[in-house]
This record gives structure tokens, sequence and C-alpha cells, in this order.
């Protein structure tokens, strides 16, 4: 066991079986969240040379994250709001007027495809519990294809036996449907079922509140962490049993 790694001894009853389903969030789970900051600044000064938009970078990233936050901030609860439509706000703000999603998308999708890069340890830990006899899932809170080019650009896509995502369901955690709706695609039981999140109140609470384990990567503590890792490659430990004691 990591000498790192901890768990709550009263997580999970002994004689209560096998793990049957490992569901992932994506992002700050397997993407890495600075790659993707990283890229959307690229992508921004791309936009500011081709319209020739007065500004200096730092302003125009401001402005973008302030945009495209305040979108976020206006939903009804746990809507659903497509991140697509928040970008193209925030196109709209740094320019000063609206450009159509067919002149910018195609390059945003370019920049954004040769930035992201995975978390450490991810692909490779994502490949091997798919070789292990349980359901491997995401349950994220992203536009549906765009968490799936985010699979393919990693290579993980064809291990996974279910994606659910808050496009698809129309909510995102916590709301307990995204968690009912992966449920119920694998055909499992909650309690049999560890979420890898790296939020607390959307991951991990959502996940507990609905029966499941939550497991902490990166979220705050909290009575809801079953367990908390500090590597992907901590959850063979858990799958395979190795985490009780």
């Amino acid at each position: 066991m990591s000498e790192d790694a901890t768990v709550d001894a009263g997580a999970r009853d002994p004689d209560a079986g096998e793990w049957e389903a490992v569901f992932w969030d994506i992002g700050g789970v397997i993407l890495a969240l600075d790659t993707v900051q990283a890229a959307h600044a690229d992508f921004i000064a791309d936009v500011l040379e081709r319209h020739g938009v007065d500004t200096t970078i730092e302003d125009a990233i401001d402005t973008w994250r302030t945009t495209v936050g305040d979108y976020f901030r206006e939903r009804d609860g746990t809507e659903f709001r497509s991140a697509r439509e928040g970008y193209h706000r925030g196109i709209e703000a740094i320019v000063g007027e609206e450009i159509p999603r067919e002149e910018w998308q195609p390059r945003f999708d370019e920049v954004v495809s040769s930035s992201i890069e995975p978390i450490a340890g991810a692909p490779e830990t994502i490949a091997r519990l798919a070789d292990r006899d349980l359901h491997v899932g995401v349950i994220s809170d992203v536009d549906d294809a765009e968490g799936r080019r985010m699979l393919e650009r990693f290579g993980v896509r064809q291990h996974f036996d279910s994606i659910t995502t808050s496009e698809e369901v129309g909510r995102t955690k916590p709301d307990p449907a995204i968690f009912e709706t992966a449920l119920e695609k694998a055909g499992v039981a909650p309690e049999r079922s560890l979420m890898i999140g790296d939020r607390y109140d959307h991951d991990v609470r959502g996940a507990d509140e609905m029966g499941m384990h939550g497991v902490a990567f990166g979220a705050d503590d909290g009575p809801a962490v079953a367990y908390r890792i500090e590597s992907p490659e901590e959850m063979l430990e858990i799958v395979d049993g190795e985490r009780d004691e």
C-alpha cells in the first residue's frame, strides 16, 4: 500500500464481495487541467492575432474566464449548459462582435487536441482496469462530443464500457440523475461501485449520497471520502482488495 494513501476503515464491508464498477471523472482525474488552461490561452492568442484585437493576452484571458464563468453561474441549479456556448460568448466578448462557430470552432478543436495531456498514470491504469472483471465507466460534466474526443486523444476510449455525460442527462453532478443513469448502464448496485473525482461536493459527496464509494483524487477532505489516492495507479490496489486493512 502507498504510504501517502489513506482509507476509511469503515468504507467497505470486507464481506461485501468484489467491486463491480469503477467510474472516472474526466477533468482533473484523466485530463490534466493545466494543459487545458494552456490550450485555451494559446487559442485566445490566436483569436487576438486573427481579428487584430488591440489588447494584451492577459486581459483577453481575464475577459474569457469572466465571461465563461458568468455563463455557468447563470444556470438553474444543476441544469446542463454547453461549454461550447460559453466559449462562443467568451470569443464575442474578446473580439467585440459575434464570430460564427464555423469560423472559430475548427481552430479551437485543433489547438486543444494538440495541447491537452492526460494525468500521469491514468491511461495505463484505465487499460489495466479494463482487463479485470468489472465495469469501467465515465461520469463527467462535459459536452458529450468533447469528452469522447478527449478519451480518443488519450487512447482510452475503447477501454470504457459506458460514458455518461451531463449533456446526455441534462444535469450536472451532484444531481442524482447523472449517477443513476451511469449505474443503470452498468447494471450494478451503487454499494459495489467506486467513483473517482477531484471535487468533493460534485464527485465524492454526490456519489456517496447515491450509496456509491467516493474516491478523492485531489478533492477536499470530508466524511464522504471512502478512499483517498495520490496517483491513479492506486485504484488497482483498491479494486484488487489490497486497501481494506
